[in-house]
């Protein structure tokens, strides 16, 4: 990374010892704009043709929450990936799943694990969750100029808050808007055949074992009917990407774990695949 005023060979730039905000991205932006996401030129010309990730579903659960992607790229009428993962943690007690152009959503993520590791080391505590959500809208609102060309992210956030011991998620707009949403939601091309499966699914009260069975469930029934969608790869081996956050941080499902949950599903649904159009 080059900075301005980096002038003596082994010795800090000057904007590394300047005292400034908590967060990394203002960091950058005052110092090495150029090298944000947002602040990349794109040649003239129409749209660009990138792989797009779709589809995120996330759920609460007692004492915590569930989020999954599935593991499909698409590119218009192609697959551009088939074992893509859209789940990244962003810290010890938070997720995110991507939604929209891949490439940059990666980056923004990316990023986003930078700006909330540096906001601890600053500050010397974690931010709230809110905080976090807050924070990751502020970056979707900086990426509106990508947006409008039609690069756009929109992403899916969920935690456990230390201060209220339970599972929230936020879901957002390409305007950065921010928006708290109750019990379960889901992002991308599959959401609204997610949410409908979410709806039956869900209950108050679930344990953990559970909602990671609606999460995978719901991605099934995303793919059956958006084929930007992937459902579970029996043959490859590819599973949905899931993690768990509860007081014990977050952690992702192994893909052993996940066989066996996937093959429940696929096994209860050979009999009722939920129609034959």
């Amino acid at each position: 990374m080059s900075f301005p005023g980096h002038q003596d060979a082994g010795r800090l730039p000057a904007a590394f010892t300047a005292t400034g905000s908590s967060s990394f991205t203002e960091f950058v932006g005052a110092h090495a704009p150029h090298l944000l996401p947002s602040r990349r030129p794109l040649p003239p010309g129409g749209a660009l043709e990138a792989p797009h990730g779709t589809t995120i579903v996330a759920l609460t659960f007692d004492g915590g929450v569930v989020m999954a992607g599935d593991r499909r790229a698409t590119m218009g009428n192609l697959i551009a990936n088939r074992d893509m993962e859209k789940v990244y943690g962003a810290d010890d007690y938070s997720a995110v799943g991507i939604a929209g152009t891949a490439g940059i959503a990666i980056e923004l993520v990316k990023l986003f694990q930078v700006e909330l590791e540096h906001y601890e080391k600053i500050e010397g505590a974690l931010l709230s969750l809110e905080g976090k959500a807050n924070r990751l809208a502020t970056m979707i609102r900086s990426n509106l100029g990508l947006a409008m060309q039609g690069l756009a992210v929109v992403p899916l956030f969920a935690g456990f808050d230390l201060d209220t011991s339970a599972g929230r998620i936020f879901s957002y707009d390409v305007t950065g808007g921010c928006y708290e949403e109750h019990d379960h939601h889901s992002v991308g091309s599959g959401s609204l055949f997610a949410r409908g499966a979410l709806k039956k699914l869900w209950r108050p009260g679930m344990a953990s074992a559970d909602a990671v069975s609606v999460a995978v469930e719901a991605l099934y029934d995303a793919a059956d009917d958006d084929s930007a969608t992937g459902g579970p790869d029996l043959g490859r081996r590819i599973w949905p990407t899931v993690a768990v956050i509860d007081t014990e941080g977050l952690r992702f499902l192994d893909d052993d774990a996940l066989a066996g949950v996937v093959e429940q599903i696929v096994a209860g649904r050979r009999g009722n695949p939920g129609g034959a159009r």
